[in-house]
């Protein structure tokens, strides 16, 4: 463990529920080759939409139907981080993309999945990701399509009806939570990851939603520093409390590359 790991800030957020979370063992860190990871949580048969956002607000995401917390060993690097809608303000490239995207149609529904939305899902890990192998069906949809709280679909279409992107959030009483984003590695150049990002936030302000959830921004990983271009933000802290985020924003490329 490095220098680094040792003197981050210590403990963890409280675990928001009186469930008893299971912890996972120590485990290479995904972000850090030079760090582990652990994590606590527990897989939810159904989750109430406030009770998620409770946990949202301690720090928790989910894959699928599981909900977890970093807990890694003196490393608190990811962090969640929010966007108000009200407050959101989009800056030069934004603009252009989102121009640029007027041409696309976007159908918001309950999530749905379909044998041409796992074959672009394949691709976009083969392609974008540089995955040897894919994801098989089962895999994809548990991954995205088995939800235990309430979730939306954003499917973006060109002007020829063709499917471009598929966004998976999920909704709570206050806010519209990003969890993943993929797309047809054949059009990366539309930038469809930001223009994305920028239609849920401009659909969660229409609906009412005071924020919008962009998941973990990882100091220190450029990888998933992008999210801090969608400001201004906020960061919550190892306290609980929410504070605007003040760093500059990252230099990333404007695709996205998860929202998990």
């Amino acid at each position: 463990m490095d220098e680094q790991q040792q003197h981050s800030e210590w403990p963890a957020l409280r675990w928001p529920l009186t469930i008893v979370a299971q912890e996972s063992p120590d485990i290479p860190c995904s972000y850090f080759s030079d760090r582990l990871s652990r994590m606590r949580g527990l897989g939810c048969g159904q989750l109430d939409a406030a009770v998620y956002q409770t946990m949202m607000d301690a720090g928790c995401r989910r894959s699928g139907r599981l909900i977890y917390q970093p807990i890694c060993g003196g490393c608190r690097a990811c962090r969640q981080y929010r966007v108000p809608t009200a407050t959101f303000m989009m800056n030069k490239t934004q603009r252009r993309i989102w121009r640029k995207g007027t041409d696309l149609t976007v159908t918001v529904q309950q999530p749905e999945a379909t044998q041409a939305k796992w074959e672009i899902y394949e691709r976009y890990q083969r392609e974008w990701h540089q995955r040897e192998e894919g994801a098989d069906y089962e895999s994809f949809v548990q991954f995205l399509y088995d939800s235990p709280t309430d979730s939306l679909e954003f499917i973006y279409h060109d002007g020829s009806g063709a499917m471009l992107g598929i966004g998976i959030c999920d909704i709570t009483p206050k806010a519209l939570s990003s969890v993943y984003f993929y797309f047809d590695p054949a059009k990366a150049q539309r930038r469809l990851g930001t223009f994305s990002a920028l239609y849920e936030i401009e659909w969660a302000k229409t609906q009412g939603l005071p924020y919008w959830y962009a998941g973990y921004l990882v100091d220190g990983c450029s990888k998933m520093m992008y999210k801090s271009d969608f400001g201004p933000g906020e960061l919550l802290g190892t306290d609980g409390v929410w504070r605007p985020l003040t760093r500059p924003a990252s230099a990333c490329d404007d695709n996205r590359l998860d929202a998990v």
